[in-house]
């Protein structure tokens, strides 16, 4: 479980083949405090293992079952990451509840410079419609972000400097394909709804 806080942004050092997926070692600093062999870590929203440990690095593992549902198959040497450790029972609880399990991937379709922020239009498929609200909770390649507007298939995200500058949001452009997951509330009430 996560927060949607991010820690810090990672670098990808590399990548290899591994079967059908890829194994994806990432350089960091702050979440290497305590990280460990065996811990769950969240890149750009997805909740993964850590396989191997380094002093200045550490080596996840990404399956077929995940590289088809996330935009990590799109990484390469260079890309910078989102990180969050897993949260603890004695943390603040500053975003709202990530699971670290991507629904699907969206599109930034516009990006707008205001005075003080920037708005992000993100397309998503119609039919995650059901699962949002305007000012409701919308995790985006593991940052934890409120619904400014919303249309049927595109909703706004108000990006603040400080998300900008500490998440990967800066390196964002029209077509980048990012992680989103939803508010795990609506996707438990849409069960019990229609699911006896």
């Amino acid at each position: 479980m996560f927060t949607g806080i991010v820690e810090e942004i990672g670098t990808v050092r590399l990548i290899t083949i591994h079967g059908d997926g890829i194994n994806i070692e990432i350089s960091a600093k702050k979440v290497l405090k305590d990280l460990n062999v065996d811990n769950s870590i969240c890149v750009n929203g997805v909740c993964l293992t850590v396989v191997r440990r380094k002093q200045r690095s550490f080596l996840i593992q990404a399956v077929k079952e995940t590289l088809s549902k996330t935009n990590l198959s799109q990484l390469t040497h260079g890309s910078k990451v989102n990180l969050e450790r897993s949260v603890t029972l004695s943390d603040r609880l500053g975003g709202h509840l990530v699971q670290g399990h991507v629904d699907t991937v969206g599109t930034i379709s516009m990006v707008v410079k205001l005075k003080s922020s920037w708005m992000y239009h993100i397309k998503f498929p119609k039919e995650f419609r059901k699962y949002l609200i305007p000012v409701g909770s919308i995790t985006v390649d593991g940052t934890s972000l409120t619904v400014a507007r919303l249309s049927k298939d595109v909703m706004q995200i108000a990006i603040i400097p400080y998300t900008y500058e500490h998440t990967v949001f800066h390196q964002y452009t029209k077509w980048t394909k990012v992680n989103l997951e939803f508010d795990i509330i609506g996707k438990y009430l849409e069960s019990l709804l229609h699911y006896k």
